[in-house]
């Protein structure tokens, strides 16, 4: 039998792109950085993508995976180097960079239709 998320994938994503948010707040508090802002366009993007559709949706389901794979070990080795007592900011503050620069490139594939938030909700 298939799991929701396989019958779903737009609900899936949404699912995911959260994780990661939270994931990275997590990564930016360890990094000493305040707290970020979200925007519309983070807070939309699962439904943006959804709406784009074919091969962007496609290729965003694979980066959110790959942010995932990137994040998960990357949370988990921040959190041991504090439980050691060390000071996990500069390895933190780089996990940061690399997934802002990788959300960057993921929000990227959402085409600029002049719109102000999605149509519908993911």
């Amino acid at each position: 039998m298939r799991d929701a998320s396989a019958r779903n994938p737009a609900q899936s994503l949404s699912v995911q792109w959260t994780a990661l948010q939270d994931a990275a707040a997590a990564v930016a508090a360890m990094a000493g950085l305040a707290p970020e802002r979200t925007s519309a366009q983070i807070r939309n993007f699962p439904a943006l993508i959804k709406d784009a559709g074919g091969w962007r949706f496609e290729l965003a389901e694979q980066t959110i995976a790959d942010l995932t794979a990137m994040m998960q070990p990357g949370v988990t080795a921040l959190l041991a180097v504090n439980a050691r007592g060390q000071d996990a900011k500069v390895p933190a503050l780089t996990l940061w960079h690399e997934f802002h620069r990788a959300r960057t490139a993921v929000l990227g594939l959402v085409p600029d239709t002049g719109t102000l938030g999605p149509r519908r909700s993911a």
